[in-house]
């Protein structure tokens, strides 16, 4: 049986989840011969410890005791303006990182991160968990295998059941950053395209907070791709059917769309469809429960070497660039072409 110990930061409302599936991952990967143990800090130390003990997990007192304690790999679910001095901690230990999105809280900040990384030779995989969800998957297994034929057109959908606290929204960078930033990473990776140009309007039809902040609660971003493609990205804080998240992939020989299944937040206004009948999906968390598990089982295979990097840190910055000028194009109104200075880089395998 092989040990391998992950050392978590942070046990906020994501911090918790991945806890939790840290401590699910034996259900999996015993079967191959992998145990996991599980280490954790938080400076909230009282809620830190609660959390570990209801785990099995042992409880440090500081980062820098987490990572001298013997640990195979570094999970970062701290605020993104920690991010950068996290992984260079990691780095500098020579143990893989695991961090959540985004690498930094924007993308000149990001870069020197990059370099870093680079300088030393790390390995960090950041957390775009759409990467492992069933259904994108089988999307790109459908068009790299030619099923689809060409693509024409892309739409994708990422719209929350009620906004985050107003405080959040003032510190996240935007809608186009804090959410849509998911579609254009799985817009890129999927295609195996680069999106050169956004054109994004906003609005605020709910909390005048949310605009007061400098943020909109509802967004569309049309982008165009290196061949030509066109897609289409929205987003809202305000989709009271449920959380809705979706993908839908048009091509010359055929469609899919990620997404579609019982738990679909919407009705068909069609006579005699009864279809989706099941209960909305409410969270993020919930609709990607298993994504999340299978990134961090994918980071055990990253560390144990059986694995190359699912999502590099030059991935996480194209989609941020993507993000950025979506943003740039929501306050200036004109069309923004994307900076592509480290497109050579990034992996979409």
């Amino acid at each position: 049986m092989k040990d391998v110990t992950l050392g978590l930061v942070g046990v906020g409302r994501i911090g918790v989840m991945h806890a939790h599936n840290i401590a699910s991952l034996n259900n999996v990967l015993n079967a191959r011969g992998v145990n996991v143990r599980l280490r954790l800090t938080d400076v909230a130390a009282d809620h830190a410890r609660t959390v570990a003990a209801g785990l099995g997990a042992e409880f440090l007192p500081s980062v820098e005791a987490l990572i001298g304690s013997g640990i195979d790999g570094l999970v970062l679910a701290t605020g993104t303006g920690t991010h950068p001095e996290l992984i260079k901690a990691g780095v500098d230990a020579g143990i893989p990182v695991f961090c959540e999105k985004p690498v930094a809280m924007n993308v000149p900040d990001s870069l020197p991160v990059l370099d870093y990384i680079r300088a030393r030779g790390g390995t960090v995989q950041i957390g775009h968990q759409r990467r492992f969800d069933a259904g994108y998957l089988e999307a790109k297994r459908a068009f790299e295998a030619g099923e689809l034929g060409w693509i024409h057109s892309l739409r994708a959908v990422t719209c929350d059941m009620a906004p985050p606290p107003v405080g959040f929204l003032g510190a996240s960078g935007g809608l186009f950053r804090d959410c849509s930033v998911h579609d254009f990473d799985i817009l890129r990776w999927l295609t195996g395209r680069e999106i050169v140009e956004v054109y994004a309007k906003g609005s605020n039809n709910g909390d005048p907070a949310i605009g007061a902040v400098g943020d909109v609660d509802t967004a569309l971003a049309v982008v165009t791709f290196d061949d030509g493609t066109l897609g289409a990205v929205s987003a809202s804080r305000y989709n009271g059917a449920g959380h809705d998240v979706r993908l839908e992939i048009q091509g010359s020989a055929g469609s899919l769309m990620v997404g579609l299944d019982e738990k679909s937040a919407f009705a068909s206004a069609e006579a005699g469809v009864g279809f989706p009948s099941g209960d909305s999906h409410q969270t993020f968390a919930e609709r990607f429960e298993q994504a999340y598990r299978s990134e961090l089982e994918a980071f055990v295979e990253v560390i144990l070497g059986e694995r190359g990097n699912p999502c590099t840190p030059e991935d996480a910055v194209a989609a941020s660039r993507v993000a950025d000028a979506a943003q740039e194009s929501l306050e200036t109104g004109l069309p923004v072409r994307v900076a592509l200075a480290a497109r050579a880089q990034g992996s979409r395998s």
